[in-house]
């Protein structure tokens, strides 16, 4: 089971499935890179940490930045039809139905280079509208060993 703290709730959490909301507040940033580490150790898929951690990172803070409600994070498994293998998914959602837009960043910009980073980074990305707010999600190919 992955820990959690006492400002982030855990949805849910069982081998291969991880969800955490997260108050709109700094610290969640810090938090949610806390808690996917941990899952992805737990899991047996501590090569994946780095990058994984950085997009959550990076999704978060965006959400962070424009959204005033909770930021829901989510991981699991799903299978890659055309090569038999798995893709790790991560969804970050917010309550901020506006989707995220790419911009391309000056060398001297401090930001804008989020979104770049997740879809340089990830198999794929994309956004998708729900009930109420947006998700943001990329998927990252598990390698055949792990």
């Amino acid at each position: 089971m992955v820990g959690v703290n006492d400002s982030a709730g855990a949805v849910a959490s069982t081998p291969g499935f991880a969800e955490w909301s997260f108050p709109a507040a700094p610290d969640s940033v810090r938090q949610a890179r806390e808690l996917v580490r941990d899952a992805l150790a737990d899991w047996g898929l501590k090569s994946m940490s780095d990058v994984t951690v950085l997009l959550v990172s990076e999704l978060v803070t965006n959400s962070l930045r424009y959204a005033s409600g909770p930021i829901g994070v989510r991981m699991y498994f799903r299978p890659l039809p055309d090569s038999g293998g798995r893709a790790l998914l991560v969804e970050v959602s917010d309550p901020v139905e506006d989707p995220p837009r790419e911009r391309a960043a000056a060398p001297e910009d401090e930001g804008g280079r989020g979104l770049q980073l997740v879809a340089c980074a990830s198999r794929r990305w994309g956004t998708r509208r729900g009930t109420v707010g947006k998700t943001v999600w990329f998927e990252l190919t598990i390698a055949a060993a792990e």
